[in-house]
């Protein structure tokens, strides 16, 4: 199966000098693309007088995460989509176990592989691990990572199993669902809309999976990193637009616990002296309470939804009963 990696780029020359070979190197059999979001540094010099076999699509504008695929993707022809963080470093045969994944489950529309820091080998990255899972009230959380708790790689989610989403920072797809899918939700800008996207394709009972033979490492943070309170603003607004557009159930009640949670989390901003993130909790609100009517509309428009949890709330499970691992929950 012909599979195309696509590398989202804007601005990140640094990035593409560290990273790039290392995909060029791994992924003999795959069609390599950069995509670039108006970058207004030396990237698209760099590839094309470093790595002339990587074809470029230019993007007029930077759109984003969720735009700059979207725009980017109607030009690639191949079946398989490989969706790369430009700061991510891919290992010998890592494509190996997703073709061969992807060819003996039809019902497997969405991959992700073992993530691991870049910067602390033997621990699992923050955004991903070994592979998306949801609370009730819309709270993500992996397995080897539950919020700021993050696990050492010892071999334990090593085995392949079914996920509830899988990271944009290595994200696989078949290219005729992410187009039945109409792509990423272009509103959210960046961070959560592979989660809303996986959410999506849930609830039309399409398979994603997590396959622990294939590994890669991420360096993580290089566009946002956690200390930035725009990453505060789009993590709590993105997720309230896919608990509204999603879940299942009473939406009134799951929003109006949600809001208080948040509150809780706004609280330990303030005990943390983080003043700008506790304003960035507030725009995040603002704004959802203005998109309200869209999402609602998105809602009515897919009146297919499943029961997506399997816990209630992480938050409980974290901070009160003082559980730290994916495994004891």
């Amino acid at each position: 199966m012909k599979i195309a990696v696509v590398i989202l780029n804007w601005n990140g020359k640094s990035l593409l000098e560290t990273f790039l070979p290392s995909v060029v190197s791994h992924s003999p059999n795959a069609t390599i693309y950069v995509a670039d979001n108006a970058s207004t540094d030396d990237s698209l010099r760099f590839i094309r007088d470093h790595f002339p076999s990587v074809k470029i699509i230019e993007n007029k504008v930077n759109g984003g995460y969720a735009k700059g695929y979207n725009d980017a993707l109607k030009f690639v022809d191949e079946p398989l989509l490989c969706l790369l963080n430009s700061d991510v470093e891919v290992t010998k045969n890592w494509l190996s176990p997703i073709l061969e994944t992807f060819e003996a489950e039809p019902e497997t529309v969405i991959i992700q592989p073992k993530i691991l820091d870049y910067n602390n080998k033997s621990h699992f990255e923050y955004a991903g691990a070994a592979g998306g899972f949801i609370d009730k009230y819309g709270y993500p959380y992996c397995r080897g990572r539950v919020f700021n708790s993050i696990e050492k790689d010892s071999n334990q989610y090593d085995t392949s199993t079914s996920i509830f989403w899988a990271s944009g920072a290595c994200f696989f797809i078949r290219k005729n669902v992410f187009h039945s899918l109409n792509g990423f939700d272009e509103s959210f800008f960046a961070h959560m809309e592979e989660i809303d996207l996986c959410w999506r394709a849930y609830n039309l009972n399409y398979q994603t999976k997590y396959v622990g033979e294939s590994t890669v490492y991420h360096l993580g943070g290089a566009t946002l990193n956690a200390q930035n309170p725009k990453k505060t603003y789009l993590n709590f607004r993105n997720s309230l637009f896919c608990l509204t557009k999603n879940a299942s159930g009473n939406l009134f009640s799951l929003i109006f616990t949600r809001l208080v949670l948040d509150g809780f989390a706004a609280i330990k901003f303030l005990i943390e002296l983080k003043p700008k993130h506790i304003l960035a909790i507030l725009k995040a609100h603002f704004s959802f309470y203005s998109a309200l009517n869209t999402l609602l509309k998105q809602r009515k428009h897919s009146k297919q939804r499943k029961n997506y949890y399997s816990h209630s709330s992480v938050v409980w499970l974290y901070y009160i009963q003082r559980k730290r691992l994916f495994k004891d929950f």
